[in-house]
């Protein structure tokens, strides 16, 4: 293992490169797999490589803020590396088991991200369930971010192994131990590597389709906080309705005694039942205008699909003798609400699909008797032709 700096001129040079190779791996934040004619040039996450038949080169391996992480892949690149082909490694070429090394590296560090994201959103999640707090909401909109950010970076990751994949050309070309030997290969002769890709790949999509899981519980527990939220806050809508009316009532009730309290002779007070008769008075108007606005507010809270209420507004359309010699209804018809098929009493939905169908080829053949009447110029129905 030798570490040193490199000019991009020299690595172009030596490993015929291009400058735009070398680009994409150093500017380039969307991971990324290059098959060049002598080289495998690799961008995933935190790996930066270049793989020949017989050497690999890691850029910038330490001093960035996935040291961790690159010292351990560096750690299992060489013992890989040191490793010769045999039946107990699978026959695996060494550009390949460079390659192993770099998937490795890259499932485990997406794996041990997700688990840091995860638990503290499952936990947020369980809070949320017992209890809806402002806090807990701003924790779990701030850990919503982090994993959509995650989602993305693998699903990047497993788009990069995607699209490899479904390059035969590409796969075939990734044996460079043989090509420095003068073997081709041909360019649909590429299982080895093929498999070795895949197993990775299904581990990418796994962590990939955990974190969308993840996701969707979130966008599902934001949909359920709205819809308590809206609940609670009707219910404090209809509470002040409430008391509006109550309010109203109240008001209407005190008018007369404020009627009656004014200095003006009406010789109510010379009664010994005057008083008695306008406090009932103003309870019992008081009381219907309570009643009458609490039903009002009963009546707008019942919603049907047809209407408010529970009430059908429709009429009953006239019958008559159509052109096809059967009965037309009227678009809103007991059948029917504003052109809208409804169930009749004791159908089934089979029943109004059926009778909806036979409609519809009844109108069929009263426009096709339309057409004939119309090219032959007769008043009456020509028959039917088949």
């Amino acid at each position: 293992m030798v570490s040193g700096e490199f000019k991009k001129s020299e690595l172009i040079a030596k490993y015929g490169l291009l400058p735009r190779d070398l680009r994409k791996i150093d500017s380039s934040l969307l991971p990324n797999i290059l098959i060049r004619p002598t080289a495998i040039l690799i961008n995933l996450l935190h790996i930066r490589a270049l793989i020949k038949h017989n050497r690999v080169l890691v850029f910038d391996a330490y001093g960035t803020t996935d040291s961790k992480s690159q010292s351990v892949f560096m750690y299992d690149l060489d013992s890989k590396l040191r490793q010769k082909e045999s039946a107990v490694t699978g026959n695996l070429a060494y550009e390949f088991r460079a390659l192993e090394a770099v998937l490795i590296s890259v499932t485990l560090s997406l794996e041990k991200e997700f688990e840091g994201v995860s638990e503290p959103v499952m936990r947020v999640l369980m809070e949320l369930e017992e209890d809806i707090d402002r806090d807990k909401l701003r924790y779990l909109l701030v850990y919503s971010k982090k994993l959509g950010s995650f989602e993305q970076k693998a699903r990047l990751v497993r788009d990069a192994l995607s699209e490899l994949l479904d390059a035969d050309d590409d796969l075939s070309a990734m044996y460079l131990s043989e090509k420095a030997e003068g073997i081709e290969r041909e360019e649909d002769d590429h299982t080895e590597v093929e498999m070795l890709l895949e197993s990775y790949h299904k581990v990418a999509d796994e962590i990939v389709q955990a974190a969308e899981n993840l996701v969707s519980s979130i966008r599902n527990t934001e949909e359920i906080v709205k819809a308590i939220l809206d609940a609670n806050r009707n219910s404090l809508m209809l509470l002040d309705l409430r008391f509006s009316i109550l309010t109203l009532a109240l008001t209407a009730g005190t008018f007369v005694a404020a009627l009656y309290g004014m200095n003006l002779k009406n010789f109510i007070e010379e009664s010994d039942f005057g008083f008695w008769g306008v406090s009932a008075w103003c309870t019992v108007f008081g009381g219907i205008v309570a009643v009458y606005g609490i039903r009002k507010l009963r009546r707008v809270q019942r919603l049907s699909m047809w209407g408010h209420g529970g009430q059908n507004n429709s009429t009953k359309g006239n019958w008559g003798v159509g052109a096809w010699g059967g009965k037309s209804r009227d678009p809103c018809s007991p059948g029917e609400v504003m052109g809208v098929p409804r169930l009749r009493a004791g159908e089934s939905l089979g029943d109004l699909i059926q009778r909806e169908r036979l409609l519809a080829r009844r109108l069929a053949k009263a426009e096709v008797h339309a057409e004939e009447a119309a090219r032959t110029g007769s008043p009456g129905v020509g028959k039917l032709r088949y």
